[in-house]
């Protein structure tokens, strides 16, 4: 008898939960670092110290809204699943009986390929599916321009969250590089000889946050760096982590309008938006449009929404 994984990926859900509570752990820890016993008794101190530990705090709390903001715009956007009852402009009825879609057999075969211009046919929901669209096992249903499901944030990347998710791995990269560089002059008293003027302003319990903040946030760092990179470089070619690791990307890849419109297809239209995890009324209105998913349209020519 042949066992089903994927049944059980719905207890990742249960997971993603614990994650969320996980990240907010790391970020409450890291803000006792930086602030409540470092940065924040520097400003009594007067002088340039007090200067730069409001430099450092100042930044610190921006970024920290940022990263925040855009994480629970991951957590909360559904990334977009296709209408109920959407068919293909294709009409099905007149089409040849060969044509995938057009019995019982044939939509029990899912065409899989976004390379494939074919009826696509999801078996699990049991309904069509556009191009780019893929079925999240974990969520349960097909989402559009399915990127992957995260468990960090208990959500599918997908079309409508996608540009949340970019800048929440932008916003982190800052926030932790800042947390790591402005303690890391603390962290180098660990390699002082013991005798040194600044280890006898600095405790014990001080030294054990703020190393343990700093290898924390440096590893964040370090991985979200290139994990933001190969993000950057699938909007500059607009594909996929899916369709990147399926290989189905190619030289003259069809949904490739160039490195500038595929940048707006994720970002928006409005460059005072780019980096903020929100959208313009204009472009909430062009959705799904602007991801190169086309919906039918309602009777007063607006695109159909697919939230």
């Amino acid at each position: 008898m042949a066992w089903n994984v994927f049944k059980f990926c719905t207890a990742l859900r249960a997971l993603g939960s614990i994650m969320i509570l996980v990240v907010v752990g790391i970020i409450g820890f890291t803000y006792y670092a930086v602030v409540v016993v470092n940065y924040g008794p520097a400003l009594l101190v007067g002088g340039f110290g007090s200067f730069v530990a409001v430099l450092v705090l100042a930044l610190f709390h921006f970024l920290l809204a940022m990263l925040l903001w855009s994480y629970f715009s991951v957590v909360v956007t559904d990334p977009g699943g296709v209408p109920p009852g959407w068919r293909p402009e294709l009409d099905i009825e007149k089409s040849d009986p060969s044509q995938p879609g057009n019995s019982e057999a044939s939509q029990s075969l899912a065409v899989a390929d976004p390379l494939s211009h074919g009826v696509r046919y999801c078996r699990k929901c049991n309904q069509y599916k556009p191009p780019r669209c893929h079925h999240c096992s974990v969520c349960g249903r097909c989402i559009l321009k399915m990127d992957h499901h995260c468990v960090w944030v208990v959500n599918c990347v997908g079309a409508m969250n996608y540009k949340y998710f970019l800048l929440f791995l932008f916003f982190t990269f800052l926030e932790t590089t800042l947390v790591a560089v402005s303690l890391l002059h603390v962290f180098l008293v660990f390699f002082t000889d013991g005798d040194t003027e600044i280890d006898t302003t600095i405790s014990p319990g001080t030294l054990a946050v703020t190393f343990v903040a700093f290898v924390l946030n440096l590893a964040f760092a370090l991985s979200i760096l290139g994990f933001l990179i190969m993000h950057l470089m699938l909007v500059a070619r607009n594909t996929t982590t899916i369709e990147a690791y399926e290989k189905k990307t190619t030289p003259n890849w069809r949904f490739d309008l160039g490195r500038k419109e595929n940048f707006k297809q994720v970002f928006g239209t409005d460059k005072r938006y780019w980096f903020v995890p929100a959208y313009t009324e204009d472009d909430m209105k062009r959705m799904p449009a602007l991801r190169g998913v086309e919906f039918p349209t309602s009777s007063d020519s607006e695109p159909l929404h697919p939230l």
